[in-house]
C-alpha cells in the first residue's frame, strides 16, 4: 500500500500555491528586464554601427602561374562586406583587418542610410584590427568600455551586418575569457573573448557591447562547424592598436630574422643546463644579414630564454618582440650541441609587405 503524506494547509497555501497570475507576472517582468536591456543597448549603439563595403581588383593568372591585378573594365571587381563602429566624433571607425585588407575602395554605410567614402588609416593583420576614416556631419559615436571588467556569464550584444543584412542584433553571454586566437601572420591574440552571441560572415568588425552600452570587443571570428563559439578582440587591445594606427598608420614590431619550430629538450639536457622548461624554439632558418645572422645564431640552435623570459614556443617569442625591443640589445640563451650559450642580439623592425 502506498501511503500519501498530505501537505499542511499552511505550507501549501502560504508557500507553494501562489496564483498563476503571479507566475505570469514574474515571467513577464523577467522577460521585460532582459528585453529592456537589449533594446536600450541597440538604441544607444546601433546608430554608430556601420556597414563596410569593399571592392578588390580581380586577379588573373599569367601564363607563368603568377597572379596579377586587373583594373580594366573587362574584369569585374571582387566585392566584400563587413561591419565597423564609429568611435570618435571626427569619423574614425574600428573594424577588422581582414575586412578591408588589400581593398581598392572602401565605402561606409551609416545606420541612417548615408553612404560615405572611407580612407584607410592603417591595419594590423597580427591583431586583425584596422581603422578607417569617414567625413560627415553629426556622426554618432559609440563609447569604448573596459574589457578587463567583463565577467563570464554576463550579457553581451553583438551588432553588425551578417550576410549584408544591415543592423542585425544578436544577444548572448560571455562564454569564456582568456582564449587565444591565431590570426593573420600566424600570431596569437591573447585574452580573446568567447561568446555565444551568434556571429556570421559580415559581422566581422562589428562591436560586442555590454549592458551599459559600452563596446567591450570587436567581433572577429567564428568556428564554422560549431554552434555558439564566437570570438571578439578585447576592446582594450583595440584601443591600443587604434591609437598606434591613428598616430603612425601602422603597428611596429621587432624582428629577429629567423624561422623556427618547437623542439622537446631531453631531460638530461634540462638537468645538465638547469633549464626552466622542457621545450625551446629550434632555429630552422636564418635570414642572411638580419639580426640573428649578425648575432651569430645558427640553424640548429635552440632558443630557451630571451631577456630572462622562458621561451617554449614561437608565440612566446612573438609576445616579446614588441616595438620597445627594436634597436635595443636583447640577451638570448641558446643550446648549441652540448653547450649552453648566451648571445646578444639587436632586433630590427618587422617590415610588413
Amino acid at each position: 500500500m502506498v501511503q500519501i503524506f498530505p501537505l499542511s494547509t499552511k505550507s501549501f497555501t502560504e508557500s507553494n500555491a501562489r496564483p498563476a497570475s503571479d507566475h505570469h507576472n514574474e515571467d513577464r517582468d523577467l522577460l521585460d528586464a532582459y528585453s529592456a536591456t537589449v533594446t536600450a543597448v541597440v538604441e544607444n549603439v546601433s546608430p554608430s554601427v556601420v556597414k563596410i563595403d569593399v571592392t578588390h581588383h580581380s586577379l588573373r593568372r599569367r601564363g607563368n602561374g603568377q597572379r596579377r591585378r586587373e583594373g580594366s573594365s573587362d574584369m569585374p571587381p571582387v566585392t566584400g562586406s563587413g561591419s565597423g563602429v564609429i568611435f570618435t566624433p571626427d569619423g574614425f571607425v574600428l573594424t577588422n583587418s581582414h575586412v578591408i585588407h588589400d581593398a581598392a575602395t572602401i565605402n561606409v554605410i551609416l545606420a541612417d542610410g548615408r553612404g560615405l567614402k572611407a580612407e584607410l588609416i592603417g591595419e594590423d593583420p597580427f591583431t586583425d584590427l584596422a581603422v578607417v576614416r569617414v567625413s560627415g556631419q553629426d556622426l554618432p559615436v559609440a563609447k569604448l568600455g573596459d574589457s578587463q571588467a567583463i565577467r563570464i556569464g554576463q550579457l553581451v550584444v553583438a551588432l553588425g551586418n551578417p550576410f549584408g543584412f544591415q543592423a542585425t542584433v544578436t544577444a548572448g553571454v560571455v562564454s569564456a575569457l582568456g582564449r587565444s586566437l591565431r590570426v593573420g601572420g600566424g600570431r596569437l591574440i591573447d585574452n580573446v573573448i568567447q561568446t555565444d552571441a551568434a556571429l556570421n560572415p559580415g559581422n566581422s568588425g562589428g562591436p560586442l557591447v555590454n549592458s551599459r552600452s559600452e563596446v567591450v570587443g570587436i567581433n572577429t571570428a567564428i568556428i564554422p562547424w560549431a554552434q555558439g563559439i564566437c570570438f571578439s578582440i578585447p576592446v582594450n587591445t583595440a584601443k591600443n592598436i587604434a591609437a598606434q594606427l591613428m598616430k603612425e598608420g601602422k603597428v611596429t614590431r621587432a624582428f629577429l630574422g629567423i624561422a623556427g619550430q618547437v623542439l622537446d629538450i631531453s631531460r638530461a639536457a634540462v638537468r645538465s643546463h638547469s633549464l626552466r622548461g622542457s621545450r625551446g624554439v629550434m632555429i630552422a632558418q636564418v635570414e642572411r644579414g638580419e639580426s640573428a645572422d649578425q648575432a651569430g645564431l645558427l640553424v640548429g640552435d635552440v632558443i630557451v630564454e630571451m631577456n630572462g623570459h622562458r621561451i617554449e614556443s614561437i608565440d612566446d617569442l612573438h609576445r616579446l618582440l614588441t616595438s620597445e625591443l627594436i634597436g635595443q640589445e636583447a640577451g638570448v640563451t641558446v643550446l648549441r650541441l652540448e653547450k649552453k650559450l648566451f648571445v646578444t642580439i639587436i632586433p630590427k623592425e618587422l617590415k610588413i609587405h
